[in-house]
């Protein structure tokens, strides 16, 4: 166990031969200095270890094949890494209760040897929480593990599954502190901890603005008018933007993604960023939708807190690419340091990226270009073509750095720190947290998003940086719509024109078809309240087994027949076409579908001599709500050959009436 709570030293060096003075920390105080987000990184190879499957299938843990560098005797080397260097971060959504050994510069006697689910638990120091978490059915650490010479994660069995870590190696010599669980700056780890904090009432711009800086906050209102511009901060002299609050968030709400923000500095000729103002806030789908420390809403606001530092002017402009609308009342901050972008700064871009569909066998790209920089925050909006189904979210990330692949991951969910897509209670809803999130998981939409911002772990290059994920399993055969915002600093511009898509290449799609797995999570909102019972159960059918829900009710209820409600979340008001894929047979009654009471359609008969498996039954129509719709149907009778009332449904689907 450890010996004492670990306070992890920090490295700062000044970097010569670049005109002036670089500060370079290594460890736990990077987790704080967010000042020290634009400066460029000093490792000199950034990389992963992880369970990905090295043939290209998707076998990322399931088996354990691919769970380990090599053995030693009956253990498994997780990662055995050559220093100077840190591993910043440490992610599993399989955690298990035996013994990982953390074994640094060779040494005989491990300084960390504990459960591997207790480098998670938040019950031993310095692994507590907010730097550890488990939520979205994933597992992580924040942790540093610095080392000068080696590092060796050691698991004292005989299996393992999936697992990710992330570490920065350094040039030979450079002066890294060994992790010490006795020596103590307490300072360090309980302000890192603070920025982890998402309910850290310290103002999270006392961590990105630099010693010294003098600072001001700029307030600004007004209104947008249609097919304009509205400039809400502008300076003809070098500084940096600390923070940008920008509300009402209702006020950037929709699905045409006609409203854009345009940061332009230094009198470059192209924006440095220029993407719907939603998306950059972190929205999924025209919603507010994120909640990390760095981007997001909370209370209304949107807000964006990554350093933004310019050497002689800054322009932060407003569009809307509306015809006819009414005004867009908004208003907000800006808080601003008078310390000018430094030699050894990047500048701040964000690109927006979106395919629709994906390209089967190609990768989606979030960034790719040549140049120097770092990758400091990804966004994922992705929603499948096929109703129902979220399995292009099985796709791994890949970054190719400097023309060489530095990381390989093991699933989409893992990438953004969860695990389990589809499983209740893991990734299955959404999910915030400081640095990470799930923004939503719509299985019957084809639908989920995530993010993830980068500190420590941050993603460097020094000539080029290419980073795509997977939509599907192996091959990137699974067409999907994604679309993706990515954060940065870069020595350049990336950008290479100044143009707005289209409104089709911009606008959210929404599906036509919505299919909501009875068989599997849809939300039932009640059931009758005498001698009724709901199971889900595999019922002989097709020649094979179904699994269906399967409701029974014999008797008639207190208020009339024998019913059950389901809670079905829809993308869009209007008017929906109602199916149901069903299993028919001797115990199924005459169903019909309510709604406020008042029948929709004819009742339906579903009693059969033998079970069957029947798909796509039409049930009625209905004028539905954007968002949770309750759906009610009574078992109103049944034929006198049937033995009982029951309703074994499968799929429930809503067609939208055009």
């Amino acid at each position: 166990m450890l010996a004492s709570m670990n306070l992890l030293a920090a490295y700062v060096v000044s970097v010569s031969g670049q005109g002036a003075t670089s500060p370079w920390v290594i460890g736990i105080e990077q987790l704080h200095r967010l000042d020290l987000l634009p400066a460029y990184k000093r490792a000199i190879r950034i990389g992963s270890v992880t369970s990905y499957d090295r043939s290209g299938g998707n076998d990322d843990g399931f088996s354990g094949k691919y769970s380990f560098v090599r053995k030693e005797g009956e253990n498994l080397v997780l990662a055995d890494l050559v220093g100077p260097g840190c591993i910043y971060r440490i992610h599993t959504p399989t955690p298990t209760d035996d013994i990982l050994d953390v074994i640094f510069d060779g040494e005989s006697t491990p300084r960390i040897s504990m459960p591997v689910r207790d480098f998670f638990s938040g019950k031993f120091a310095p692994f507590l929480r907010p730097l550890v978490d488990y939520a979205g059915g994933g597992y992580y650490s924040y942790v540093p593990l610095p080392y000068r010479k080696s590092c060796k994660l050691l698991l004292h069995a005989k299996s393992f599954q999936f697992y990710d870590l992330n570490y920065a190696q350094y040039a030979p010599g450079a002066a890294v502190t060994t992790y010490d669980p006795v020596a103590a700056s307490g300072r360090n780890y309980w302000r890192a901890a603070d920025v982890f904090n998402l309910g850290s009432r310290t103002p999270i711009t006392e961590y990105t603005t630099p010693a010294g800086s003098k600072t001001s906050t700029r307030n600004f209102a007004g209104q947008l008018q249609p097919g304009s511009a509205t400039t809400i901060f502008e300076s003809n002299r070098g500084g940096r933007i600390l923070g940008i609050k920008l509300g009402p968030a209702d006020a950037f709400v929709g699905k045409a993604r006609d409203l854009y923000l345009r940061m332009t500095w230094d009198g470059d000729k192209h924006p440095a960023v220029l993407c719907p103002v939603g998306d950059f806030f972190g929205y999924g789908w025209g919603r507010p939708a994120t909640g990390s420390r760095l981007v997001g809403t909370r209370d209304g606001t949107n807000y964006c807190f990554l350093p933004m530092p310019f050497a002689k002017n800054a322009k932060v402009e407003l569009v809307s690419l509306r015809s006819t609308a009414e005004p867009v009342e908004f208003r907000g901050t800006v808080t601003v340091g008078d310390i000018p972008r430094r030699p050894w700064e990047g500048a701040f871009f964000a690109r927006w990226n979106r395919e629709n569909p994906t390209t089967p066998g190609m990768d989606f790209t979030f960034f790719e270009s040549p140049g120097k920089g770092h990758i400091v925050g990804l966004a994922l909006q992705a929603q499948g073509k096929e109703a129902g189904s979220t399995g292009f979210f099985e796709g791994d990330d890949q970054t190719v750095v400097d023309g060489k692949m530095a990381i390989h991951g093991t699933g989409s969910e893992d990438f953004f720190n969860g695990g389990w897509y589809d499983v209740p209670d893991r990734w299955d809803g959404p999910v915030a947290r400081a640095l990470s999130g799930c923004m939503t998981y719509q299985k019957p939409l084809g639908r989920t998003g995530a993010y993830r911002f980068f500190i420590g772990d941050a993603y460097s290059y020094v000539s080029s940086i290419r980073q795509v994920i997977e939509h599907g399993g192996d091959r990137s055969d699974v067409p999907a719509d994604y679309c993706s915002m990515t954060y940065l600093y870069a020595s350049h511009n990336p950008a290479t024109t100044s143009s707005i898509p289209d409104t089709k290449t911009r606008m959210v799609s929404d599906p036509q078809q919505i299919i909501f797995s009875a068989h599997w999570t849809l939300p039932i909102s009640s059931f009758s309240f005498r001698q009724a019972t709901v199971s889900r159960r595999d019922v002989p059918a097709a020649g094979g087994q179904t699994r269906c829900l399967s409701f029974r009710a014999p008797y008639d209820d207190f208020f009339g027949p024998p019913f059950i409600s389901f809670v079905c979340d829809l993308p869009a008001a209007g008017r929906y076409r109602v199916f149901a894929d069903v299993v028919k047979g001797p115990e199924q009654a005459q169903v019909q579908l309510f709604r406020d009471e008042s029948p929709v359609a004819a009742p339906v008969e579903f009693y059969a001599e033998k079970p069957i498996l029947v798909s796509a039954v039409p049930l009625g129509e209905v004028v539905a709500t954007d968002g949770p719709n309750r759906i009610m149907f009574k078992l109103v009778g049944s034929d006198p050959r049937a033995k009982t009332k029951g309703f074994d449904i499968v799929n429930l689907i809503f067609k939208r009436v055009i």
